[in-house]
């Protein structure tokens, strides 16, 4: 498996159970990831990574709510509970992920003033992370996506990958949904079309 490695999206206490923007069975994945990481050689992780006055905070847009929308410079954006911010609890990873074997840990949220779902860009879709040069720089060009959440950072994620040229799949039974608005249906069909392998 040289030639292949495992994403871990955002499993990250603030989005299981108990968490400020709790996923529905977020924690109920862990296990599973946790048998995959033993499984995988190489072996990333995202990490969302917020400053306390992230733009996409519904709490910083006064008379606004979590889950509305608004726009900003880069298009739509959905307001979220205040999560992950940089250094709290809520931003570490789920204290039973077995985690130490990554090779990396790419942090994303962190430019205030831009969320991001995706692994390998900002919600502007041209500020890169530079996964995409780590993973070609090591010789990847198979990536498996796990993690939370499906429709949004692992969809978004397991896009930009495809649009990279890697060859993508992701373990549905690893990954948890937010389903706003029926966003899983939607996201589910994009990958689907633009190749990425639902296992």
């Amino acid at each position: 498996m040289a030639g292949e490695a495992l994403i871990v999206v955002d499993v990250q206490n603030d989005f299981c159970p108990g968490g400020s923007l709790a996923v529905a069975g977020g924690g109920d994945i862990v296990p599973l990831i946790n048998e995959m990481i033993a499984g995988f050689e190489h072996v990333v992780l995202t990490q969302d990574w917020h400053p306390a006055n992230h733009s996409s905070f519904a709490s910083n847009h006064p008379g606004r709510q979590p889950f509305e929308t608004t726009t900003m410079p880069y298009g739509e954006q959905t307001l979220w509970p205040d999560h992950c911010i940089q250094g709290s609890g809520g931003a570490a990873f789920h204290p039973a992920l077995k985690w130490a074997k990554a090779e990396l840990v790419l942090r994303k949220g962190y430019n205030r003033q831009i969320d991001s779902y995706s692994a390998f860009f900002e919600n502007d879709r041209t500020t890169p992370t530079g996964l995409a040069g780590y993973l070609r720089e090591r010789g990847i060009d198979k990536i498996t996506l796990a993690g939370l959440a499906t429709d949004f950072c692992v969809a978004f994620s397991a896009l930009d990958a495809i649009g990279h040229g890697f060859d993508v799949s992701v373990r549905l039974d690893a990954c948890r949904a937010i389903d706003l608005g029926g966003s899983l249906e939607v996201m589910l069909g994009k990958m689907k079309e633009a190749g990425v392998k639902l296992a």
